[in-house]
């Protein structure tokens, strides 16, 4: 996979695009919080009230976040470790892609397609973090 920016480019890039991700399912959270009576003196006590997609698209958002705080700091370690290389340009594309694929399969109830989703970037995750691990020389 030949890519216009380096592969240590593209693992900044997969980290701002996977913080991006995170607040994509949380456009339809606020439209259902628009479209349900929203009251600002009370922004979580609507939470009962939302139509079911913004209740699922509440629940995509927070594991989002949850998948970020793995993602990142694999992402960081392999520029740490001088791993950077066209298979993790592979693995940090498949990752953003899976993460939208899960927060979609999520919203619209296909529990079979989400969990393999989840699977998928939960295996990138780590195969980030094997490729730096393994780069990193742990002896002086």
């Amino acid at each position: 996979m030949s890519l216009p920016i380096s592969p240590q480019q593209v693992l900044y890039w997969g980290i701002a695009i996977a913080a991006g991700l995170i607040y994509l399912p949380y456009l339809l959270v606020a439209y259902g919080r628009v479209t349900s009576g929203f009251d600002p003196n009370a922004p979580r006590a609507i939470f009962d009230k939302l139509p079911p997609y913004a209740q699922r698209a509440t629940w995509a958002h927070q594991n989002a976040f949850e998948s970020f705080t793995l993602f990142a700091p694999a992402a960081i370690l392999v520029v740490f470790a001088q791993a950077a290389s066209p298979y993790t340009n592979a693995v940090v594309i498949t990752y953003l892609l899976t993460r939208l694929a899960h927060s979609l399969f999520y919203i619209i109830k296909i529990f079979p397609l989400r969990g393999l989703a989840w699977i998928v970037s939960l295996g990138c995750i780590a195969s980030l973090y094997g490729t730096a691990i393994t780069k990193i020389s742990l002896t002086p």
